[in-house]
């Protein structure tokens, strides 16, 4: 989401365990394995901004670390270095060749974007991305910042575990003809149980109904409509992968400007966290949701409506 300053928080990481350094961790499930097993194996706690569950383990591959760009040379998700040996069924190989081809385009008034599935060899510069946008809205000191950066490296390497369950949205944006492509915004977006956090903030939300989080745009470049466009983006790929098409999200009471946009977006209050969460120093949050029309194809590209949007 973001705060008057226009931080995006769409509420999944909580600060106040950063506050009192406290590290509970959660393992992934081990999942039995159906009948028919045709295809490979596919290879955090809570803070009040966002919301991550992490485990650490010490067997995770680091692939190479180089600088990507919306169009650079890219790993297919098969052959994911960070592949953990869990084995695909029919349905989720199909649903992962969905998450491998998806890409949303659209044209800015002061440049273009494209969001699309997160590849392994982004995962540092989404992790930057993150962690000083945390950092940033939590005035942590520059110390906490390499700590942190860790915790949300972990947590990514394990999301990806759990495609096509759920995804990690990056935005990459090009400011006019002669403007280089950069990383602009991230979004995480969960389809269903197995891919939803262990423990969700509150007010939960059902835990097999789509909910989008984590959400934010680097400073620099918001206020020029990417993060509308990352909601946008995560909406249509929620419509192509999910049976409910009724998504949820959070957004905190004092985050007047992304409650502005998400109601703009058509999403509406269902409930607000009871006052007592103030005792737990956790900043109380309403849980928004929206029913999503089911694309029956891709819609076409097209110029942004609200590019004005205050957010981002």
């Amino acid at each position: 989401m973001s705060n008057r300053h226009g931080k995006l928080n769409a509420k999944a990481i909580s600060p106040s365990t950063i506050s009192t350094t406290k590290l509970t961790t959660l393992s992934i499930s081990h999942h039995r394995h159906p009948p028919s097993l045709r295809h490979p194996p596919l290879g955090f706690h809570k803070f009040d901004r966002f919301a991550f569950s992490t485990s650490f383990s010490s067997s995770q591959p680091s692939p190479p670390t180089t600088a990507s760009t919306g169009t650079a040379p890219s790993t297919p998700f098969l052959d994911d270095p960070y592949r953990t040996g869990r084995f695909l069924t029919d349905e989720e190989f199909d649903k992962l060749r969905s998450l491998e081809s998806f890409a949303y385009d659209r044209e800015l008034r002061s440049g273009s974007l494209r969001v699309r599935v997160m590849r392994a060899e982004e995962i540092d510069e989404t992790v930057r991305l993150l962690a000083d946008s945390f950092a940033e809205s939590m005035l942590l000191p520059g110390g906490y910042v390499s700590l942190l950066r860790f915790l949300v490296k972990q947590y990514l390497i394990e999301r990806r575990s759990v495609m096509p369950h759920a995804a990690t949205l990056v935005g990459f944006y090009k400011g006019g003809e002669e403007g280089e492509e950069e990383l602009a915004g991230t979004v995480e977006v969960y389809f269903d149980k197995r891919g939803s956090n262990a423990s969700p903030p509150t007010p939960t939300p059902p835990r097999n109904s789509p909910y989008i989080c984590n959400m934010t745009v680097k400073e620099q470049l918001r206020r020029r409509g990417i993060g509308w466009h990352l909601l946008k983006a995560s909406e249509e790929l929620i419509s192509r992968m999910c049976s409910s098409q009724e998504v949820y999200l959070h957004c905190r009471m004092i985050d007047l400007a992304p409650f502005n946009m998400y109601t703009k977006a058509g999403y509406r209050i269902v409930k607000t966290d009871n006052v007592l969460v103030l005792l737990i120093l956790q900043r109380r949050k309403h849980l928004m949701s929206k029913k999503l029309l089911v694309l029956d194809s891709p819609p076409e590209l097209h110029k942004s409506g609200p590019d004005q949007e205050q957010t981002s």
